[in-house]
């Protein structure tokens, strides 16, 4: 399902941007990409089929290098690692994973590390990918991140971990480009997660640091992220 975004259109081409944006999702709708995507859907996600389809759309025309925070056990990383497969250029891509366990209706793990590097592999893409196992505050992640990435070299920050948006943001958002591509889930939702995020999204883009293009599936935020 496509939500339709809820907030001002400050001008033409942002207007445009999000129609544009809506036209290459149906687009993909169309296209045997979307089985792929219902595949990693049905095995490794809990993000919608539509979410996945953009990640894959984003990774694949990105300028720049992948950078997640939360992969759970990899369907975004797998739709990201696909498209940017299949872009024609040599992109990193870097994600950033704390472990432990998840009780789940449809997709639990007693062990998620494994079952991520497991479904990284089970999709052919394990050796595209560098995992950092560790939160993304730690300093030890942050070194290692920016032993890989340098100012301005991510075209792509998906995030899917805790309700703290800002606080990775804050810290990695040097390496990432001018209008970088940014997917943060858990923008609506009963959840614990949702209120925070929301707020913390909407400070920045009030800030002017976030440009908001759509909230898609369930319940992820699509926008840009703005230099300053």
């Amino acid at each position: 399902m496509l939500s339709s975004p809820d907030f001002p259109l400050t001008n033409s081409a942002h207007s445009d941007q999000i129609l544009d944006l809506m036209s290459t999702l149906i687009d993909y709708r169309r296209q045997d990409v979307r089985q792929r995507m219902e595949k990693v859907w049905r095995k490794a996600s809990m993000l919608h089929v539509d979410v996945l389809l953009l990640i894959y759309h984003f990774a694949k025309v990105c300028i720049g290098n992948i950078l997640e925070i939360g992969p759970y056990i990899g369907g975004s990383t797998i739709a990201a690692a696909l498209g940017a497969r299949e872009s024609g250029a040599r992109k990193k891509i870097v994600s950033i994973e704390a472990g432990g366990r998840l009780k789940h209706p449809r997709l639990p793990s007693r062990n998620i590390i494994k079952d991520l590097k497991k479904n990284l592999a089970r999709f052919g893409v394990l050796e595209d990918v560098t995992l950092i196992e560790g939160r993304s505050a730690h300093e030890s992640t942050k070194s290692a991140v920016r032993q890989i990435f340098g100012s301005g070299e991510v075209g792509l920050f998906m995030f899917d971990a805790d309700g703290n948006p800002r606080r990775d943001l804050n810290y990695y958002g040097d390496l990432l480009v001018n209008h970088c591509w940014v997917t943060i889930d858990d923008y609506f939702g009963p959840g614990m997660k949702a209120a925070p995020i929301r707020a913390q999204v909407d400070e920045m883009v009030a800030a002017g640091r976030l440009v908001p293009l759509g909230y898609y599936g369930w319940s992820t935020w699509i926008g840009q992220w703005q230099r300053q």
